[in-house]
């Protein structure tokens, strides 16, 4: 039993260590391609798996505690009941974005298996996000 507990008390700091290192990194705007930059940002609208319920949100470049800014519509928490905790986004490694709240924590990941965002968990009906009309 002692020999187990030594073992997991050994291993566990490693495990731990691998999961940290499987988790991708925030990229900075600064060092991405501008054009690029100036695609991601703006308007983007949170479906459903089937385009019924929707959303509106506007991706900013701008700073917040969490991440960067995000203008959530008004009307999104009704539809979506989690985006009313929605206060910043992050664009990580392989281009995955992600929601977080107030107290920084991410809430849901949109990374892309194939072309398609697609969302992680898929919370309160939330599938996907695709790019609004761009100016």
């Amino acid at each position: 039993m002692l020999r187990a507990v030594r073992i997991a008390a050994t291993l566990l700091p490693l495990l731990a260590g691998i999961a940290r290192a499987e988790e991708p990194k925030v990229l900075n705007l600064d060092e991405l391609d501008p054009q690029e930059v100036k695609d991601l940002l703006g308007v983007w609208i949170i479906k459903d798996q089937r385009g019924r319920k929707q959303c509106r949100v506007v991706l900013k470049r701008e700073p917040t505690i969490g991440g960067m800014q995000i203008d959530v519509d008004p009307k999104c928490p009704k539809v979506f009941p989690v985006m009313g905790d929605i206060t910043a986004w992050r664009l990580m490694e392989g281009w995955e974005i992600r929601l977080a709240d107030g107290e920084r924590k991410t809430r849901i990941r949109f990374f892309t298996p194939d072309n398609r965002y697609v969302a992680e968990p898929e919370t309160d009906g939330i599938f996907t996000i695709d790019q609004g009309p761009r100016r």
